[in-house]
């Protein structure tokens, strides 16, 4: 069984990826949340076509498809906690470095802590 958590900006207070992931629309949630909760009863595998390792970096992204094309980048904290560091709709077909850049920019910030 894994756990979600989202990344929490400490100096904030906030969590920017699940301040996004709220502000979508009940659509777009429910399918987000029905993945979630694959994931935490039945692990990462059970969403296979939905989850795409980013090449070159320690990141993955989770792949919510339909009209919109939402993104979610995640890493795996420790071995059973999946940390959701950024969330996007993606409207190119490749996943854009600037928000790859900013996923590694909130995982190296977390590193330093």
């Amino acid at each position: 069984m894994k756990k979600i958590e989202y990344f929490l900006d400490q100096n904030k207070n906030i969590s920017p990826p699940k301040d996004y992931i709220d502000s979508l629309s009940k659509k777009q949630k429910a399918k987000i949340f029905r993945i979630f909760l694959n994931i935490e009863t039945y692990g990462l595998s059970s969403i296979q076509p939905h989850i795409k390792k980013l090449t070159g970096t320690p990141l993955w992204e989770i792949r919510i498809l339909g009209q919109d094309s939402i993104r979610i980048i995640y890493t795996l904290k420790y071995k059973d906690i999946i940390l959701i560091l950024h969330a996007f709709i993606k409207k190119s077909q490749k996943t854009p470095e600037k928000e790859i850049n900013t996923a590694l920019k909130i995982l190296k910030q977390l590193l330093d802590r």
